[in-house]
């Protein structure tokens, strides 16, 4: 997890932000979905 988000994350939790910690949440979800479809792309290059 990127140290950015990793920290917008803690920040979100201290303050008992729920609508944040979701929007962080998606964005976590779509950065791995991202990286893993290009980590898949790459094999099948192989």
């Amino acid at each position: 997890m990127p140290q950015w988000l990793c920290n917008q994350l803690m920040r979100a939790f201290q303050k008992k932000d729920s609508r944040q910690i979701k929007l962080l949440n998606d964005c976590w979800y779509f950065y791995r979905s991202k990286q893993n479809h290009g980590e898949s792309e790459k094999l099948n290059r192989l």
